[in-house]
C-alpha cells in the first residue's frame, strides 16, 4: 500500500446512497485506498461530481425501485454519457446492464447491452457463492492495471455477469461457469466481489480506480 495522499489531494467521489447498498463499508474502503468520499442521497449532486460510486445489495428488483424511487436514474444515465467515471460494486455492477433474469421485466441501466444470468444448479457447488475466488486479467482494464494473477477477492453472489456480455476489458472467474468479476467499458467500471471486503487485493484494486483512472 502507498503512504496516504494529503487530503488536499485526494480527489472526490460521490458514493450514492438510495437505501440498497452497503454504503458504510464501501465509503470506508474508498478512504482508504485515498479518496475523499462525500456519501449523498440526493439525485441534485451527480452533475458536476468527479467520478460515482453505485453500491448494490439484495434482490435485483428491490434495489432498482430503490434506485428509481430515489431519482438517480435519469443524472446517473447523463452522467455515463457525459464521460463521467462510474464505479460499480457487486449489484451496482449488475445495474450496469440491461436487466436480470432475478426480476425479469425490471429495467437495470442499460449502459452496456446484456442480461445477468443465475448459476446453473450443480450439486458440486452451493447457490449463492460465498467465500474467495481467483481472478484473471483479460485485457488491460486500469482497475488491475500491474496486478499480479491470479488474484483473490471475495464474493457473495447468486447472479453473474455472462462473458457474451462484450466489455473493454476485465477479470474473469470461475464457480461452475466463467463469468466477469470485473469489468471496465469506456468509463464504466464495475466488480462483482466486494473489494471491501478482500484484504489488500480489494484495496489495491480502489487504488487503481484512483490513480488509473480518476488522477490519469
Amino acid at each position: 500500500m502507498t503512504a496516504p495522499l494529503p487530503a488536499s489531494e485526494r480527489p472526490e467521489v460521490l458514493l450514492l446512497d438510495y437505501g440498497a447498498g452497503n454504503v458504510r463499508s464501501a465509503a470506508k474502503a474508498l478512504e482508504r485506498a485515498g479518496m475523499t468520499v462525500r456519501v449523498s442521497s440526493d439525485p441534485a449532486d451527480v452533475p458536476g461530481a468527479r467520478a460515482l460510486v453505485v453500491p448494490g445489495q439484495g434482490h435485483f428488483r428491490q434495489v432498482m425501485d430503490a434506485f428509481d424511487s430515489s431519482g438517480f436514474r435519469q443524472p446517473v444515465l447523463d452522467a455515463a454519457a457525459a464521460g463521467t467515471p462510474i464505479l460499480g460494486i457487486c449489484v451496482g455492477m449488475q445495474m450496469l446492464l440491461e436487466g436480470s433474469e432475478e426480476a425479469p421485466g425490471v429495467a437495470g441501466l442499460g449502459l452496456i447491452p446484456g442480461t445477468v444470468l443465475r448459476f446453473p444448479q450443480d450439486t458440486q457447488r452451493k447457490v449463492p457463492q460465498m467465500g474467495w475466488n481467483s481472478l484473471d486479467k483479460v485485457g488491460d482494464s486500469p482497475l488491475l492495471a500491474d496486478l499480479a494473477c491470479p488474484a483473490y477477492a471475495y464474493f457473495v453472489h447468486s447472479y453473474y455477469v455472462p462473458l457474451t456480455v462484450e466489455v473493454d476489458a476485465g477479470a474473469l472467474t470461475e464457480y461452475g461457469v466463467p463469468f466477469w468479476a470485473a469489468l471496465s467499458h469506456g468509463n464504466l467500471h464495475a466488480t462483482q466481489f466486494h473489494p471491501e471486503k478482500s484484504g489488500e487485493v480489494g484495496l489495491a484494486i480502489l487504488e487503481r480506480f484512483r490513480r488509473n483512472v480518476l488522477e490519469s
